[in-house]
């Protein structure tokens, strides 16, 4: 649900629909809470209700600060493993250079199916969660059974074809750590904690008397607005390939590497 929330709505719109929706229901709640039981606003029992919501609310926000920050270090290492696998195609291509024509012709052409097929069609795979090998692992072999062919016969080839053969490795590594973050998702019990406990925390500003119907409002929607917002990064963060804010394939098309897009 979530890949497809985040595939077919701008982030502006799903902001408007959590942290609006949130706050939305949260004062209906709180109005229907106040019709159902008058006397909640004489406040008689804030004590036990301040001290319940003082003790939740930090439950709560020790939980969400940590799922908050883990999705925002994922993403972070997400962006990394992708920036140093185009980082590591675009030596190599520089690094055949140093070959003689044929092999340097053969790795272009298995380097450039490879960035073609990762950017046009693994990366729309991973933004619907269903990554797969196929499209680049011929290209991954090809340029393996590239090097695999040629036996250097200079110090200076030797030094490049070692450096080529290593970084080849590092793509494999890199393209399966890829893969796999596109597949990965919050663990249940996490989500359970983080939209559960606003289950449980939203209700409990319903308690919190205050004899002006507004600020008690104010302060309903506050905390609603707060919670909804830290939901809707859960949901953001929580898919590295999906959304406007995901990780994009820009890397795969700059530098030495833009040469395989041109024309």
């Amino acid at each position: 649900m979530s890949l497809w929330l985040l595939n077919h709505f701008s982030t502006f719109t799903l902001a408007a629909i959590t942290v609006g929706g949130t706050v939305a229901l949260a004062v209906a709640g709180s109005v229907l809470a106040r019709r159902r039981y008058p006397s909640l606003a004489r406040g008689e029992h804030n004590d036990m209700v301040g001290v319940t919501l003082g003790m939740f609310g930090a439950i709560y926000g020790i939980i969400l600060a940590f799922v908050i920050v883990t999705l925002w270090t994922q993403l972070e290492n997400t962006q990394t493993v992708v920036s140093a696998e185009a980082t590591d195609i675009a030596l190599i291509a520089r690094d055949a250079a140093a070959f003689p024509p044929p092999v340097r012709a053969g790795l272009d052409e298995a380097l450039g199916g490879y960035v073609h097929a990762v950017v046009e069609q693994q990366w729309p795979r991973m933004r619907e969660g269903a990554p797969s090998y196929g499209s680049t692992e011929d290209r991954l072999v090809a340029a393996y059974d590239v090097l695999q062919a040629y036996e250097p016969k200079t110090v200076r080839e030797q030094v490049f074809y070692e450096e080529a053969v290593s970084r080849l490795s590092d793509i494999a590594a890199q393209r399966r750590a890829r893969l796999n973050m596109a597949e990965q998702q919050l663990p249940a019990l996490l989500q359970v904690l983080a939209f559960g406990g606003a289950l449980v925390l939203i209700p409990l500003t319903f308690l919190y008397g205050v004899r002006r119907l507004r600020i008690q409002l104010l302060f309903v929607a506050s905390v609603a607005a707060l919670i909804g917002f830290s939901l809707l990064l859960i949901v953001v963060l929580d898919r590295p390939f999906a959304g406007e804010l995901s990780v994009t394939p820009a890397p795969y098309r700059a530098g030495a590497l833009a040469r395989y897009w041109s024309g």
